[in-house]
């Protein structure tokens, strides 16, 4: 197995732990966090998305993804209303003043990702995410020995 430094998952994962470091410290000036930006993000790709939809892509609880979209409702970024033919399904949307904000947040985020597209030439990049995307195919839809049985 070799040690833990030796193992690709959590390279990967330490890799993440420092990019989210990273994103909130660029989105502390905007007074929102890695969460609440990815579901402006996320809103203002797909509107209209219920809050389950948007915990599933956030992968957390829709507790969670509850609260995160309270806030960001109290703050006037986001609105909620109901859809129009499942009343109690509620469809978030952002605000003017959600999609200004995002706007400025994401330049933010962007330098960020900047940062990780200096580390590689056009070419190493496009085998990082060939071999990111083979990392991903393998683990999708994984289920251990004793899940199989």
């Amino acid at each position: 197995m070799g040690t833990a430094e030796e193992r690709i998952g959590h390279r990967i994962k330490r890799v993440e732990q420092e990019v989210t470091a990273a994103k909130h410290a660029a989105l502390r000036p905007f007074k929102i966090n890695v969460p609440q930006y990815n579901v402006l993000l996320a809103l203002s790709l797909e509107p209209g998305l219920s809050g389950a939809a948007l915990a599933r892509r956030g992968m957390v609880t829709p507790q969670t993804m509850s609260s995160v979209l309270s806030t960001l409702e109290g703050r006037g970024l986001v609105e909620r209303r109901p859809h129009p033919i499942h009343s109690h399904i509620l469809e978030a949307r952002l605000t003017r003043s959600g999609g200004a904000l995002l706007r400025r947040a994401d330049a933010a985020v962007a330098q960020v990702e900047s940062l990780l597209d200096d580390c590689f030439t056009p070419e190493e990049a496009r085998i990082l995410f060939a071999q990111l995307d083979r990392c991903s195919e393998k683990l999708s839809g994984w289920k251990p020995d004793s899940a199989k049985k």
